[in-house]
């Protein structure tokens, strides 16, 4: 018998992969297959994104992604935490930033190879596509927001706190404009899923100059070594220039002073 082909390996992983969600979480691996078309993420990272988003659907508030390529992400997002809510996707539609040192050699080398399989024309795609994908969650209130984000975020106001944030910016200067505008927007209990933490360098190295710079204590949590996120406190929010909370602290000493 001659050695197992590298492609039958491969399908067998994947067969694998697929009956471990099916028997583990059925209902992932149905919207998975739903909108397998509209993202990049493996089966096994989105169940694993879709279980921790989950775990907003006690918080109030709208749902914000920030690099949502074809939608498929935050139409499963928009699956589990229901129609209601308000779903927002940032995007260039024009593909990704340039790369910089900061971002790693890696990162560098990855864009710079135009031809490869995972390049996904630098991640480009149109707001059409996002918009087919959310149409097919059926979530009622959809607003997508197309520019760069150092253009869009800046200006832009949440019309309600934020319940469930999700970077997929990938580089260190989006990731951190991210950070440096949304989060002061985060309804207290709120969820941040970083897609790019164990990808990318500039990405890790962005959450971890953010919570620096602003002295917060704040936990990295993980799941299977695969989807990092982490919970925004009350009290984290309060102490974030530009957030409502500090506002209201701000005019409270001053009334009582």
């Amino acid at each position: 018998m001659g050695q197992p082909k590298a492609s039958d390996i491969n399908g067998k992983k994947r067969l694998g992969r697929l009956l471990r969600v099916a028997f583990s979480d059925p209902g992932a691996l149905r919207v998975y297959l739903k909108y397998r078309p509209f993202t990049m993420v493996p089966l096994a990272s989105y169940a694993r994104n879709l279980s921790i988003a989950k775990r907003a659907a006690s918080v109030p508030g709208c749902i914000v992604e920030c690099g949502t390529w074809k939608g498929g992400m935050l139409a499963g997002i928009a699956e589990v935490l229901g129609p209601d809510r308000h779903y927002f996707g940032f995007d260039s539609f024009e593909g990704l930033p340039s790369a910089k040192e900061v971002d790693g050699e890696t990162a560098l080398t990855w864009q710079s190879n135009t031809t490869a399989v995972g390049y996904f024309d630098n991640c480009s795609a149109s707001r059409e596509e996002a918009e087919r994908a959310l149409l097919r969650s059926g979530a009622r209130h959809v607003t997508f927001i197309k520019g760069w984000f150092e253009n869009t975020l800046p200006g832009w106001t949440a019309p309600e706190p934020i319940a469930l944030l999700r970077l997929d910016g990938d580089w260190y200067e989006s990731t951190m404009t991210c950070l440096t505008h949304l989060i002061p927007q985060m309804a207290p209990g709120g969820l941040v899923l970083v897609d790019d933490y164990y990808t990318w360098d500039g990405c890790a190295k962005a959450i971890h100059d953010w919570l620096s710079r602003n002295q917060l204590p704040i936990r990295i949590r993980q799941a299977n070594n695969d989807v990092c996120y982490f919970v925004v406190p009350q009290e984290t929010i309060a102490r974030l220039p530009g957030s409502t909370e500090a506002t209201n602290l701000r005019e409270n000493d001053h009334v009582h002073t």
